[in-house]
């Protein structure tokens, strides 16, 4: 399997709901030394997780960082997400995404930021109301 291209489309983000899936997915990003990103269903819910454990060499600016944790952050507070998740530095864990659509987004749009460009996960947080 090809890795996932940087901006990486929604619709690419591997499903790695269950141990063997996760495994498999997370084995896959090792071996190219990539980032890892999946969602993973869990009841009615999905889970985002991404690592940079994966990729050896790679590393994110500060100013990405700090985009990153400002977007979960932004997330927690209007209530996508629940407030244990994690942003943070080497993994990322955004708990509690109600839809599928939306846990691919949030998940296409944070692999698109570790690889260097935040604009997209900027674009995906929700509106003042």
């Amino acid at each position: 399997m090809q890795p996932l291209p940087a901006p990486c489309p929604a619709d690419l983000i591997p499903d790695a709901t269950g141990m063997a899936a996760f495994k498999a997915a997370y084995r896959q990003a090792k071996q190219q030394d990539a980032v890892f990103v999946a969602i993973e269903s869990l009841g009615e819910h999905w889970t985002v997780k991404a690592d940079m454990i994966t990729a050896s060499q790679h590393a994110v600016a500060d100013s990405v960082y700090d985009a990153i944790q400002a977007a979960v952050i932004q997330l927690i507070r209007a209530g996508e997400i629940r407030s244990d998740s994690f942003a943070g530095p080497a993994y990322f864990v955004l708990h509690d995404v109600a839809e599928e659509s939306r846990a691919r987004e949030l998940a296409a749009a944070l692999h698109t930021a570790l690889y260097g460009n935040p604009a997209p996960l900027a674009l995906t947080m929700p509106t003042a109301s």
